[in-house]
């Protein structure tokens, strides 16, 4: 018999971090506004949310280690918009980013979201970003309610 584990996206009594940029804050402010209401509308109190607002994207990384580090944060979500212009900027941004939130995980132990965009366009960001319709800070709600709970049926 195969032992299977899978988390289940409860929000009650669920204590969560998130790492928000500024830049970018027609995107990213669209994220956070479409996390925080999938968190309320799983049962997490607004008590439980711990918010930090970050310069940019590069940023996110270091703060998000910080709050996983914390006894009373169960998992972080990390929210930002890097949109490709016409220099290399965007690749070392979205791929810094992206490897920072990975080693924050690791090094914390504690599921660390990763709810940045990298796009090519801003129109591709909004898309993304939709209030009523798609958005990926939602997504990243679930994702780390869901891993919070995965994590403590492994142990």
């Amino acid at each position: 018999m195969v032992t299977t584990f899978e988390g289940k996206p409860g929000g009650r009594g669920k204590k969560i971090g998130i790492v928000a940029a500024k830049f970018n804050d027609f995107v990213t402010r669209r994220l956070l506004d479409g996390c925080l209401k999938e968190l309320f509308k799983h049962g997490v109190r607004k008590s439980d949310i711990t918010v930090a607002r970050v310069p940019g994207s590069l940023e996110i990384p270091l703060v998000a280690l910080r709050l996983a580090k914390r006894k009373n944060i169960q998992a972080v979500i990390c929210l930002g918009a890097v949109i490709r212009g016409e220099t290399l900027h965007f690749d070392l941004v979205a791929e810094g980013t992206a490897a920072g939130i990975a080693h924050a995980a690791l090094a914390s132990g504690k599921p660390v979201i990763f709810g940045v965009l990298a796009t090519e366009t801003i129109e591709q960001a909004n898309k993304r970003s939709d209030e009523k319709k798609d958005n990926k800070g939602r997504d990243a709600a679930v994702d780390a309610l869901e891993m919070i709970d995965l994590m403590a049926r492994i142990k």
